[in-house]
């Protein structure tokens, strides 16, 4: 199913003086350049073998190659423009599928002067959108690539389907129609329209929103030209691809949906976040598991807050420590080792420029994020008993239904050395500020409360629901060492002149092949928790800490 309102209205910017070939349909064929070679003989002479051509493309070849398609093309000759290729049925039907799917009526295409390199030829496109009575202009750059006929030495267009518009990958295809889902007005909590231009942290979120709720909302669908992607399309970073607009043709009228956003506080978010060239943050409310911001820098591509899987470093020891406090392994103010180093499974674990805590207690090693506290631990614990505390008292890796697609965090069962790492956050336990923000939110809280953007009682969907709360006891403790932790505390220098009911957690998260550690900071104050990551960037409590803080002094 199509996205309604993809993450961008993307339209390249291209001169209105745009001029070239140009064709709506039909058209004159272009001569091919090149001379035959024939030799004269007698009736008795065997015909010469047919020499296909090897080698590097002459740079007329290239031109005349791109030339002949391009003109093809713009005139409507689909199977001349396919023949020119070298996979004529798949161009044959992208072709064909431009003009009558995307309804492309007119298109102009040219070369780029001086665009190009060797075989490389980038192009305009200045396309016209003809559906009903409705017209709109669709102008983009696209390239092409000559390359020389296998078979038959000649030379051709390498056919993809990036050659009709550059963001068409294998299977896409463009269309132009009533769209999926009706546009939306999107509300926050108090009724204040949020716009896109005015939170663009916020656009893939009402983007999805749109796709989900656009009909439930009430409004009527528009009319817009998009790119269908296909199935199990891909971004880079792995994720399903959602469809893409590229033109609206027409709005279709909008339905009011209500969000828990907080347009104060996402501005706050948005603010915090942008200080920093890469970093994202998401806020939660504790009593209700209402997300009131998220927010992403840069504000375009994908969405680290809601989507990212990193490992989550020292922030991770909030749910080891509920672990170890509910198995009688650790608690509040109790003695507790913390060594220089401690192995298990085969590796050798160190904390922080290899300080040590002699003769320290558990309060300690939380607020200083001693490693080897919780590694020597590891001995203590069953394969799967991390995995049964995240998810069975945090909620982590159940199915979310937020509202928009999440990534509702991983924390793998293992053996060895990965299960005494995944203690510390590391391993193969992966998660994002969403997930963080709701480990904080839970601590405070008691109860895991699956976070959401929509109320479930509009679409009746199921919520995710813990197994169990924490228990009293152990809910305590962790507001207690969190409390230390954010006062005195490794997290103490971002949370200065935070007053309440507060408490926080740093993380650092090491990356092979990476300079420097992820930087985490989770933290809460009343009713309002936080969390934020800072890839590559250092110490969580000196780089994610101040974006997580400027977020609570704002609620």
């Amino acid at each position: 199913m199509r996205s309604g309102a993809r993450a961008a209205i993307i339209v390249g910017a291209v001169s209105a003086m745009l001029v070239g070939v140009t064709g709506c349909g039909g058209g004159e064929d272009s001569s091919t350049s090149g001379a035959r070679n024939t030799r004269d003989g007698g009736a008795d002479e065997a015909p010469a073998a047919k020499q296909v051509k090897t080698g590097p493309l002459s740079a007329d070849e290239v031109r005349t190659a791109s030339g002949d398609f391009l003109a093809a093309w713009a005139a409507g000759d689909t199977a001349k423009a396919a023949g020119l290729t070298d996979d004529k049925k798949a161009a044959a039907a992208a072709l064909a599928a431009y003009r009558k799917d995307a309804h492309i009526a007119k298109v102009a295409l040219k070369p780029v002067p001086g665009g190009g390199s060797g075989a490389s030829v980038p192009f305009s496109v200045a396309a016209e959108i003809g559906y009903g009575k409705l017209r709109a202009p669709l102008a983009y750059r696209s390239a092409l690539t000559v390359v020389r006929d296998k078979t038959t030495g000649e030379a051709v267009v390498d056919w993809k389907p990036s050659v009709l518009h550059p963001r068409l990958g294998a299977g896409d295809r463009l269309r132009t129609g009533p769209a999926d889902a009706p546009p939306i007005k999107a509300v926050d909590r108090d009724g204040k329209e949020l716009r896109a231009a005015e939170h663009p942290a916020l656009k893939g979120v009402l983007a999805g929103l749109r796709e989900r709720y656009g009909k439930k909302a009430g409004g009527t669908a528009g009319i817009e030209t998009w790119i269908a992607r296909g199935k199990g399309a891909k971004g880079a970073n792995g994720k399903a691809l959602p469809d893409e607009t590229l033109k609206v043709l027409s709005k279709g009228t909008p339905g009011t949906l209500k969000t828990t956003i907080d347009a104060g506080l996402q501005k706050a978010a948005e603010r915090a976040v942008n200080r920093r060239s890469k970093a994202a943050v998401v806020a939660i409310k504790p009593s209700t598991g209402e997300i009131l911001a998220v927010a992403n820098s840069p504000a375009e591509g994908f969405n680290l807050a809601l989507q990212g899987s990193l490992a989550p470093g020292s922030t991770m020891k909030v749910i080891s420590s509920a672990l170890l406090i509910d198995k009688g392994l650790a608690s509040y103010g109790k003695a507790h080792p913390c060594p220089k180093y401690s192995s298990y499974g085969g590796w050798k674990f160190q904390n922080d420029k290899k300080f040590e805590i002699r003769g320290g207690t558990f309060t300690q090693s939380f607020a200083r994020s001693c490693n080897t506290a919780f590694i020597s631990q590891a001995a203590e614990l069953a394969d799967d008993d991390l995995t049964k505390e995240a998810r069975d008292v945090f909620g982590i890796g159940l199915n979310w239904q937020t509202g928009v697609a999440t990534f509702d965090g991983a924390v793998p069962v293992q053996k060895d050395a990965p299960k005494a790492a995944s203690l510390i956050g590391q391993g193969g336990v992966r998660m994002n500020p969403l997930n963080m923000a709701s480990v904080a939110a839970t601590v405070r809280s008691g109860t895991f409360r699956q976070p959401y953007f929509v109320s479930p009682k509009l679409d009746g969907r199921p919520i995710a629901k813990a197994a169990r709360s924490l228990k009293p006891a152990t809910a305590k403790q962790l507001r207690d060492l969190m409390k230390v932790t954010a006062t005195s505390g490794t997290a103490a220098q971002a949370m200065a002149g935070i007053g309440g009911d507060a408490g926080a957690k740093t993380g650092s998260a090491e990356v092979d092949g990476q300079e420097k550690p992820n930087g985490w900071f989770t933290a809460y104050r009343g009713d309002l928790a936080a969390a934020a990551v800072v890839p590559a960037s250092g110490h969580g409590g000196d780089t994610a800490g101040p974006i997580v803080a400027a977020v609570l002094r704002a609620g």
